[in-house]
């Protein structure tokens, strides 16, 4: 299930950042950088230091394999990436 309420309701920084990509990029963030800045406290401020760790830390994998088994997982599970 996915709340709608993450896709809007964020502090001003959050905000104005979430405005600023949208006009560079011209389109929406990823769910889950919505889903960080949404809560950056029961989620944000943990997960993303975590993940930077496991994609990018030592590794017997590059990380291009890194990366794309990340795909594939969000791939198989039909979670956009």
């Amino acid at each position: 299930m996915r709340l709608t309420v993450a896709d809007s309701d964020f502090a001003w920084p959050a905000r104005l950042f979430v405005a600023l990509v949208r006009k560079v990029r011209g389109q929406e963030l990823p769910d889950v950088v919505k889903t960080q800045l949404y809560r950056p406290n029961l989620f944000g401020r943990w997960a993303s230091p975590a993940t930077h760790d496991i994609m990018r830390g030592p590794s017997p994998w590059t990380i291009g394999e890194r990366e794309l088994f990340a795909a594939r997982v969000s791939r198989l599970l039909q979670c956009p990436f």
